[in-house]
């Protein structure tokens, strides 16, 4: 483990936690979701989004089993990893402890890449895809839901098999993109 995060799968405790992190404004800048606003809407988003998935971690500090952010991966072709950190706990290097975790996991799992998108925007998040050997690809613009707004987005990808490649999804997928 990491020498100041523990990681863990989230549980039903953790709802309290995750209302903090996810009702805050800063930290849902570059989310794709609205703030959350009721307890009630924390639990549905640990019901569908993180309750009993593979690759959703709970980032805790070591000394103490509460969530104060989160990294997932997706389980689909692009091995999207998204992550989030409570305000107070930002440009600490938690969030790059953490996921560095998440991808010796993940090599152990036999997951050979991950990808990783920023609003270009965020560069905060373009700084730790960088630190974790990460290489960019392109960019394409998404109208991001449920916000309804066009975002620029930066698309990184690891190779964490040493297997170079381009992960295309998302070039398909938007008309809009560029490198």
């Amino acid at each position: 483990m990491g020498k100041r995060v523990i990681l863990r799968h989230f549980k039903d405790s953790d709802i309290k936690a995750l209302y903090e992190l996810l009702s805050d404004e800063k930290v849902n800048t570059y989310l794709p979701w609205y703030p959350l606003k009721t307890i009630e809407e924390a639990r549905s988003f640990y019901e569908e989004r993180l309750k009993d998935r593979k690759y959703a971690f709970a980032i805790c500090l070591k000394d103490q089993d509460y969530p104060i952010g989160y990294v997932c991966i997706s389980e689909d072709d692009s091995h999207d990893m998204g992550y989030a950190i409570a305000l107070k706990y930002q440009r600490q290097g938690l969030v790059f402890e953490a996921c560095t975790e998440v991808i010796a996991y993940l090599k152990n799992e036999g997951v050979a890449y991950i990808t990783a998108t920023h609003d270009e925007k965020n560069e905060a998040s373009g700084k730790v895809m960088r630190k974790l050997g990460m290489r960019y690809l392109y960019s394409y613009k998404e109208r991001w839901m449920p916000k309804d707004i066009d975002v620029i987005f930066r698309l990184y990808e690891l190779d964490i098999d040493t297997i170079e490649r381009t992960y295309i999804g998302y070039w398909l997928m938007y008309q809009e993109h560029y490198i």
